[in-house]
């Protein structure tokens, strides 16, 4: 026997000794496993219906295989116009919700930490985690309750718009594609702000209390706290955090945006999960849909690369 082979076999006893000797962490990561198993590989043998003229009867392997003519349809075809509103649609959606949502968590979590009783500071973050758990048709509910309430601006928060003139008497919100985008925004800001959250004030108590000791005793206030401690204690994270965000930025779930849009609004509501179900689903049109959903995944792919070679690059936090 060689003593490469030699070398092998001694490392596969070793390992296999390690498995034997952490059996138990093995079985309680096998749940996990079977999960990701059965709803996150498994599925993927569905992306060949992007590549085929699918037909229901005939099943995955039955149906022509077309190649890339249902992404040409897509992107130049019947519905190009669509799915290029619904493709910009997505962006600014993302891009809007990056840009004034991001922040919120990070600000939550400095004043979490500031707040020096716990008791209090317990149930302040208990209220704003909440509206995570609350189903997307509630949310809606609220949201329509609060705006609309089956007549012209009779809601709470369409009333106080009113009054600060910042809508004009008789303006039907929930009707008009220009009030859907803040709309969407501000309720996904409310929803997920508090409990997206948590891994900031994580970090920011992971902070060693002496780096804050030390800044006092030279005389620091409490932004330079925020400014020299606080925010390079918290970079790591924030990074690794864009980074995710980003590579779902053209991620818009459809449930909300269903359960809010309407015909007038189709304009700035429609996204491409939307465009998906409603081709896909709706109109029987499966490959198309199926293509739309796997351009949109490919690009998030390459958003993560490009956004993880950045951080890379000018920093020394990254994915990979």
């Amino acid at each position: 026997m060689k003593l490469s082979e030699v070398k092998s076999n001694n490392k596969l006893i070793c390992y296999g000794k390690i498995i034997i000797s952490d059996w138990r962490l093995y079985v309680l990561l096998l749940p996990l496993v079977i999960w990701y198993a059965l709803w996150a590989y498994k599925p993927m043998g569905g992306l060949l219906i992007a590549f085929k003229d699918y037909k229901p009867n005939l099943g995955v392997m039955g149906s022509d295989f077309v190649g890339f003519s249902n992404f040409l349809t897509l992107i130049k075809g019947t519905y190009a116009s669509q799915f290029w509103s619904a493709f910009r649609n997505t962006f600014l959606i993302s891009l809007y919700g990056l840009i004034f949502g991001f922040p919120v968590p990070i600000f939550l979590a400095l004043f979490f930490s500031e707040i020096t009783n716990i008791r209090f500071r317990n149930i302040f973050q208990t209220f704003t985690y909440l509206p995570h758990f609350l189903s997307e048709v509630t949310i809606t509910g609220l949201v329509l309750t609060l705006l609309y309430n089956g007549e012209v601006n009779t809601g709470v928060i369409a009333q106080l718009l009113i009054n600060l003139k910042i809508i004009p008497e008789g303006t039907k919100m929930i009707q008009q594609a220009a009030y859907f985008r803040p709309m969407y925004i501000i309720t996904g800001i409310w929803k997920e702000a508090g409990y997206n959250s948590i891994v900031y004030f994580a970090a920011i108590m992971s902070i060693s209390p002496t780096l804050y000791e030390a800044l006092k005793v030279d005389g620091g206030n409490k932004f330079q706290e925020i400014r020299y401690v606080t925010f390079p204690g918290m970079a790591p994270t924030l990074i690794i955090m864009i980074i995710l965000r980003i590579g779902t930025i053209l991620s818009v779930g459809y449930e909300r945006i269903i359960l809010l849009y309407n015909a007038n609004t189709y304009a700035t509501a429609d996204v491409i999960s939307s465009f998906v179900y409603r081709i896909g689903m709706e109109s029987g049109k499966q490959s198309i849909g199926s293509a739309a959903d796997m351009f949109n995944a490919l690009i998030g792919f390459a958003l993560v690369i490009g956004a993880n070679y950045i951080s890379r690059q000018v920093s020394e936090t990254s994915l990979w």
